[in-house]
């Protein structure tokens, strides 16, 4: 069972934990999304963020939820833990790490492949481990020193991340043609499914943005409101930057799979929206990086304070910045391991289907959490009984049912070996009692 969260301390409010949310989930994906859509889609695209909005909300009330009944530092492996006992809160904590880290370490390439690009010293050797190290290790510095000063680089960069976008919206308007916007045949329920799966990763991230419950001011109350206010917001951006590279590029946009938006800022505003763009999806990666090594950690802090991970060393908090250090350090450093390595790549599958086991997880806690604990009056709870919550899990199973043959097994082998650790470790437990 989950224990009290010792020597952290609540200073998250609405703003900062909105702000973390929607710093990773409009990660670096938004900047090709739109492409990649209209491929399967065009100018039917918007109807797809609206359906996988919709889906994706249906989540994220399950989240809202157990946040409210649950404010323990650790998020989602905190709710499963609570609910199904210490064999679920392990494979969901080690899911929800493992999926952070593999995405940490492809993030951290694209970034530095991005700036190598522009300066090719960083495309390879000494310069990129370098650059990488800095990257990992300077987050680690900011993050150990105190939340304010992790929180307030997260708030900084989802501002500056969103500028570039808001002006694309903005100055983009008034050149999008109606005409590349009409729809002339609805898409079919299965060309709407397979898109929606795209989408669905691109709405990923309010689950690690929550993970800091055990830091939030009134977390029954804030916890819910910023989890709906991020995901409103994630749509209605998503939806009119969709609008503004579909109106403005028509049926070229698909063409333009590596930089769509880059490609519509320079219809829009020449080459130095061009140039905009690219700075916004460079200092995206890198608020995507910031948020991550905020949040992350503190799963890794929550698994050793529950004794799930014996390890003490790793829930030790930091006497003057009152943060998870060793916590943080280790997080890194594994994930500056994954990124020098590459190793990454063979994984990045099974970390896109471990959230999915860790939604799933979540929404089932829910109607485990109503019928085992009392609702209190501050907590908030789903309207519409259970239909909410079955409706997500239904929802997930359909999108698991999408993964390949080669994803599924390698998945249940994943699952396979944390269940022989978690036994060795509850072996472990049970000599020294």
């Amino acid at each position: 069972m989950n224990k009290k969260d010792e020597g952290l301390k609540r200073r998250v409010g609405v703003l900062g934990l909105s702000a973390n949310i929607v710093n990773i989930i409009i990660g670096s994906g938004i900047f090709v999304l739109p492409a990649i859509v209209a491929s399967y889609m065009g100018a039917s695209s918007i109807i797809a963020y609206l359906f996988c909005g919709l889906l994706m909300a249906m989540i994220m009330l399950c989240f809202a939820e157990a946040g409210s009944k649950v404010t323990n530092t650790g998020g989602p492996y905190t709710y499963i833990e609570t609910a199904f006992g210490d064999y679920a809160g392990f494979l969901g904590g080690f899911f929800a790490i493992g999926s952070t880290l593999f995405a940490d370490a492809a993030v951290s390439n694209a970034l530095v492949n991005v700036i190598g690009s522009a300066y090719p010293i960083f495309a390879g050797g000494w310069p990129r481990l370098l650059f990488l190290f800095i990257l990992f290790y300077g987050m680690v510095y900011i993050n150990v020193i105190g939340l304010n000063q992790g929180i307030g680089l997260v708030k900084f960069n989802t501002l500056i991340k969103l500028i570039p976008l808001l002006l694309l919206i903005l100055i983009g308007f008034k050149d999008i043609s109606i005409s590349n916007l009409y729809i002339e045949n609805m898409p079919s329920i299965k060309t709407l499914g397979e898109t929606s799966l795209i989408l669905f990763f691109a709405f990923q991230g309010c689950e690690t943005g929550i993970v800091v419950g055990g830091e939030v001011i009134n977390p029954k109350r804030n916890i819910p409101k910023a989890i709906l206010i991020s995901i409103t917001t994630v749509v209605i951006i998503y939806v009119l930057i969709q609008t503004v590279s579909q109106g403005v590029l028509g049926s070229e946009l698909a063409n333009f799979k590596a930089a769509p938006l880059a490609e519509t800022a320079k219809k829009v505003m020449g080459n130095f929206g061009y140039t905009l763009l690219i700075i916004g999806a460079i200092i995206s990666m890198f608020g995507y990086m910031s948020g991550t090594i905020l949040n992350s950690p503190r799963v890794v802090y929550a698994l050793s304070r529950d004794n799930v991970i014996p390890i003490k060393a790793l829930s030790k908090i930091h006497k003057k910045f009152a943060t998870p250090y060793i916590a943080i350090i280790v997080y890194a450093t594994i994930g500056f391991i994954f990124a020098i390595s590459g190793s990454f790549e063979q994984l990045a599958v099974i970390a896109s289907s471990s959230m999915l086991i860790i939604y799933f997880g979540v929404a089932i806690s829910v109607i485990k959490l109503r019928y085992s604990q009392k609702t209190k009056p501050d907590e908030f709870k789903i309207p519409g009984g259970l239909l909410i919550p079955i409706f997500a899990m239904a929802i997930i199973v359909y999108f698991l049912s999408n993964l390949g043959k080669n994803e599924a097994i390698a998945t249940v082998i994943f699952i396979a070996i944390l269940s022989v650790i978690f036994l060795i470790i509850k072996g472990l437990k049970n000599k020294k009692n």
